[in-house]
């Protein structure tokens, strides 16, 4: 049984996403929707490092290194300005998608194994993310046009 390499991947994942929301939270400090909702939005994904605790005790986990190769890809350090914005929304929409997906396969393992908790885990922490993931596009459509037109 594989459970425990998408619960370290998840918890990776998750890891490296309050990483990134709180240091986007600080690099634009400037738009107060952003260091507020960035914070908000990190707690939300501690919480679910929380939930993973019991999860982990039951099936294992295996560490992963995608999480970090991911960051590392994506987030080039801090900048300023309406470009660094768009493109820190950018990077967190995708991380964001990577837990999603993990959350996701996982909820197929908890249906496949008939495991309640795993499923409830799941179902909650994806829920939240899927709102995460509607922020960060919701404010890139904000951004995008006073980026990317405007001198």
């Amino acid at each position: 049984m594989h459970v425990g390499n998408y619960l370290g991947l998840v918890h990776g994942s998750e890891q490296h996403l309050v990483d990134a929301l709180k240091k986007v939270a600080e690099h634009h400090g400037d738009e107060p929707d952003i260091e507020e909702t960035c914070r908000l939005l990190a707690s939300w994904s501690e919480k679910h490092l929380e939930h993973l605790g019991l999860l982990v005790q039951k099936y294992g986990e295996s560490k992963n290194l995608e999480p970090a190769n991911m960051e590392k890809a994506l987030f080039h350090g801090p900048q300023k300005g309406s470009l660094a914005l768009l493109r820190d929304l950018h990077d967190l929409w995708l991380l964001a998608n990577e837990v999603q997906l993990c959350w996701t396969v996982l909820e197929q393992a908890a249906q496949a194994l008939r495991d309640d908790e795993l499923e409830r885990v799941c179902q909650e922490c994806g829920r939240e993310t899927k709102r995460q993931i509607a922020f960060f596009l919701t404010r890139i459509k904000q951004a995008a046009p006073q980026a990317l037109v405007v001198a």
